[in-house]
């Protein structure tokens, strides 16, 4: 797996930064890699000699979806001529209540999922610190870095939705 994300990730890397720019591009990337090997997993590509094909459509697919949802956000996006109201900056009680809870609600999925996937989380949104940083931290190499990174957020995502459907369906949340 380290090979073919070496072999892909440049010019993978490359065609992305030209269409998004620099913003969450190691994420575009990964989630690009994620995808061509799950699909090698699974069997879906019967012939290697067009796994280059399939990279490039699975890129090009990536990309006329970040477009279909700017221009969704263009569509939904309605700028008002009006003056902006004065607010008042005291703290709303129940602002802060959700806030509370959704916080709390975050920090039990984050303590529930392993402890290396939950500190390379918190080091790199959290306390922001670099993935070069965070790699010679914990004695990883780059690519074990995005791995446990893209695996850490699916895990954390996919036990929030969890949570909060088993709180919209009125069961407590475990």
């Amino acid at each position: 797996m380290e090979d073919l994300y070496r072999v892909f990730s440049k010019g993978i890397r490359f065609h992305l930064y030209r269409q998004f720019g620099p913003q969450d591009l190691d994420d575009k990337v990964h989630d690009a890699f994620l995808v061509i090997t799950q699909a090698i997993r699974r069997g879906d590509l019967r012939e290697p000699a067009r796994l280059m094909g399939y990279v490039r459509t699975v890129v090009r697919r990536q990309v006329a979806a970040h477009i279909q949802s700017v221009i969704d956000l263009r569509h939904n996006y309605t700028e008002l001529d009006l003056v902006s109201p004065l607010r008042d900056l005291r703290p709303n009680p129940e602002l802060s209540a959700i806030e509370r809870q959704n916080l709390e609600l975050a920090m039990r999925i984050l303590n529930s999922i392993p402890k290396r996937d939950r500190e390379v989380l918190m080091r790199f949104y959290l306390r922001e610190q670099t993935p070069s940083q965070i790699c010679a931290d914990l004695g990883l190499t780059e690519t074990q870095f995005r791995l446990i990174k893209s695996r850490a957020k699916a895990r954390f995502g996919e036990l929030g939705k969890r949570c909060l459907s088993r709180r919209a369906a009125g069961t407590t949340p475990t």
